[in-house]
């Protein structure tokens, strides 16, 4: 088992590099694909349940797409951290949200992996992710996520889910697509499911994601 994990860990070190490699490239291609407008729209319609002072995590937080979402869409004062491997989108991150935080919420950075998150146990009362659980062993990414969540606390994840866009992401970002019943299963080993929304296939992230909120219970 220990052997596995180091395994896993070299593997997220990697993913890591490759992104501060290709940091640019992977920033532009947010600017250009919508799933901000899009993420807009859910949040305002899904409105997410936290309350006054929730302590919430992005995890993964790439270059800021979902974080930048979550700082337009909630106006009560929250403590957001975001986490990532690579230093490089940290850093556009952290740009973004200095000049995009309508709300002036709290928000700090910092470098770390999903499977070793460096937080105490239930240290948060939602958890967001979109894109890094495809890097990951999934039972080992979503038990280390719950481990940090609070009970009575949230989990949405944007899973990818199988698709011809998702197949081409798949080769251009070296990440792999979790089956939707793995997904599904693992989530319900260590959550009780809220909703399941499926993003309208117009929308270039509904050809790739859906979003799944669950509570830790």
């Amino acid at each position: 088992m220990a052997e596995y994990v180091l395994t896993a860990t070299k593997t997220q070190a990697r993913a890591g590099s490759f992104y501060d490699r290709i940091e640019r490239f992977y920033d532009l291609t947010f600017k250009l694909n919508g799933y901000g407008k899009s993420l807009d729209q859910y949040l305002e319609r899904h409105p997410l349940p936290v309350s006054e002072n929730a302590r919430i995590l992005d995890a993964g937080c790439g270059t800021g797409t979902l974080t930048l979402a979550l700082l337009r869409a909630l106006k009560s004062p929250v403590k957001l951290t975001a986490i990532d491997l690579s230093s490089s989108v940290i850093s556009t991150a952290r740009k973004y949200v200095n000049k995009n935080n309508p709300n002036q919420q709290e928000v700090r950075f910092a470098q770390g992996n999903v499977l070793a998150l460096p937080f105490a146990d239930e240290s948060f009362d939602l958890i967001v992710t979109s894109g890094v659980l495809e890097y990951v062993p999934l039972e080992e990414g979503i038990k280390e996520l719950a481990r940090v969540i609070a009970p009575g606390g949230y989990f949405l994840h944007l899973p990818m889910r199988p698709s011809v866009a998702t197949r081409f992401l798949e080769l251009l970002f070296r990440f792999k697509t979790h089956p939707p019943e793995e997904v599904a299963d693992t989530t319900d080993r260590h959550f009780k499911l809220v909703s399941h929304y499926r993003f309208p296939p117009f929308q270039i992230i509904g050809w790739s994601k859906s979003a799944v909120l669950a509570r830790k219970m």
